[in-house]
């Protein structure tokens, strides 16, 4: 369905080391890193697209995140959204929503909220049973 997702941000190095430490729980690895350009992008292992980047925005201006923006990350069980949650505050995240069950989604939708260090929304979720 999607080519790529960009999220703006401010700081790129500071963004770079907040996503090593999320991206690859969920078992995306690092498909480019050009500090010098202000971005850089993951990957699923053996599959070109889809994209999730990070960068300063292309025109110059500050990066800012829109509400009700968000970016949502498929996670294979409940113990990887925990891990990843974790690992995001640990990371400078911020919370916005403890891992756990939301069934006025779906019975077994278990999902984590949190923002990046700019301020982006993410969340990560597992839509199995336990």
């Amino acid at each position: 369905m999607f080519s790529h997702v960009h999220i703006g941000v401010t700081d790129f190095a500071r963004a770079w080391r907040f996503y090593q430490a999320v991206l690859p729980l969920l078992g995306l690895q690092e498909r480019f890193s050009e500090p010098e350009r202000g971005w850089g992008g993951w990957q699923s292992p053996g599959h070109d697209r889809p994209l999730f980047l990070v960068g300063r925005p292309f025109d110059g201006r500050p990066a800012d995140h829109g509400n009700g923006h968000m970016t949502a990350f498929l996670a294979g069980d409940r113990e990887t959204v925990d891990r990843v949650y974790k690992a995001a505050l640990a990371a400078g995240g911020t919370s916005e929503g403890e891992p756990g069950l939301r069934p006025h989604y779906h019975a077994n939708y278990y999902g984590a909220y949190f923002r990046d260090p700019d301020g982006n929304k993410l969340c990560v979720c597992c839509h199995t049973p336990a």
